[in-house]
């Protein structure tokens, strides 16, 4: 009987998630496959729903755009803010992750996109978010 994925499975893929342009951003193909436990956030909820029902060995290959994906930008995820509100230790430069405390205590991370002399310029979008994204999965196997 050949094993099918479940919500739940422990599977062993590689995988590769890509823009629709072509520039690959992660990649197992030619490196050491992933073992991953769906339902515990280690993949995108659209990428474990493309996974759910196929066989072992097979292969598959999505397009999902913005919506489906990561969602579309969001000018209001992007803020300008104090260098002193920064991590002392922060590398203030453009393109580095920062991690700002929200009053809430809840961590946010973004990317440095603007500096000047008082702030900093951070997108709290997510990497991939207003972009189509190919999925493209090869089940090695279910444990």
């Amino acid at each position: 009987m050949t094993e099918h994925v479940q919500p739940d499975s422990l599977i062993t893929l590689n995988y590769r998630v890509a823009s629709t342009e072509g520039e690959e951003w992660i990649s197992t193909f030619g490196f050491s496959p992933a073992v991953i436990q769906l339902g515990c956030g280690e993949l995108a909820p659209p990428f474990e729903a493309c996974l759910v029902g196929q066989a072992v060995g097979a292969r598959c290959d999505v397009v999902l755009d913005a919506a489906q994906a990561f969602g579309p930008r969001q000018a209001e995820l992007i803020r300008r803010v104090k260098r002193a509100s920064l991590p002392a230790s922060a590398a203030i430069e453009i393109n580095a992750r920062a991690e700002l405390n929200a009053p809430s205590g809840q961590t946010l991370s973004g990317i440095i996109r603007e500096i000047d002399n008082d702030s900093v310029l951070i997108d709290f979008n997510h990497p991939f978010a207003g972009k189509s994204i190919r999925f493209e999965a090869e089940i090695i196997g279910v444990l």
